[in-house]
């Protein structure tokens, strides 16, 4: 009887297929290994997420700490703040950047701010060769060249410290050193003189006679020429820049925001 089991066992042994043996065809798997493979594939139809550049008009930039951070209005009305390598862009442009990830809640200390929402994007998209649209134009280009045509007539700024550039120069004693704001059209950028932009902001007060009409603006912003913008900064009196670049009044590290 004994030697009849062994005989029986045998047979049935025969008949198995091999430990971890697959079907024709395929690459042995390991039982146990099986349904850990199955789990850990993912569907055919599974895709990674694509990644869409982010694309709008440029409302404001500030420069701080290596990085330029941009305000930008995308087609339908919705503002976001990115972060990028600190680049000269273009207030008013149409642009597209890369896309990025996005942050909470951070605290700029070179801006002294916090931002609730931030997009940290390696930069602009290149189009084509040529670089990149949007960047500073040289002193040669439409961005240096006086362009104010019609008669202008812009909404004063409204809130604290807020002028019209008649005002500007009426009060430029009382104002000397201070905080102001100023709503204007832009009308001519001399782009990077002695490390700065150079802005004509004009808004129908003042004077052409006189010269009280138009209020030049400092500021690491660059602007487009026709933009309507805000300018925060500090007013001086009687500034002597040299080599002739000397003002009765003047607005010095302007953040600009279009409007």
């Amino acid at each position: 009887m004994k030697q009849q089991l062994i005989v029986a066992a045998a047979v049935l042994i025969s008949l198995m297929p091999a430990f971890g043996q697959a079907e024709e065809g395929q690459k042995p798997v390991h039982p146990a290994m099986s349904s850990a493979r199955t789990s850990a594939e993912k569907p055919k139809d599974a895709a990674k997420p694509k990644e869409v550049p982010l694309s709008g008009k440029v409302m404001q930039t500030m420069n701080g700490g290596g990085y330029t951070y941009v305000l930008l209005k995308q087609a339908d009305g919705k503002k976001v703040w990115l972060a990028i390598p600190q680049t000269e862009i273009e207030l008013g442009a149409h642009l597209t950047f890369q896309p990025g990830m996005e942050m909470t809640n951070l605290s700029s200390k070179a801006l002294n701010r916090t931002f609730d929402k931030i997009i940290f994007s390696q930069g602009l998209v290149a189009e084509g060769k040529g670089g990149k649209k949007g960047a500073k134009k040289s002193p040669g280009s439409k961005g240096a060249v006086a362009a104010a045509e019609g008669k202008i007539k812009v909404k004063k700024a409204t809130g604290a410290n807020a002028y019209t550039v008649a005002d500007l120069y009426r009060l430029k004693d009382k104002l000397d050193k201070k905080n102001v704001v100023v709503r204007g059209k832009v009308v001519r950028v001399s782009a990077n003189i002695m490390g700065k932009n150079w802005i004509h902001l004009q808004d129908g007060s003042g004077e052409q006679k006189k010269g009280t009409h138009n209020l030049v603006v400092t500021s690491k912003a660059l602007p487009v020429i026709g933009e309507v913008v805000t300018a925060k900064g500090v007013l001086y009196k009687n500034k002597d820049f040299g080599g002739g670049y000397r003002y009765d009044v003047i607005m010095e590290k302007a953040e600009l925001e279009i409007q």
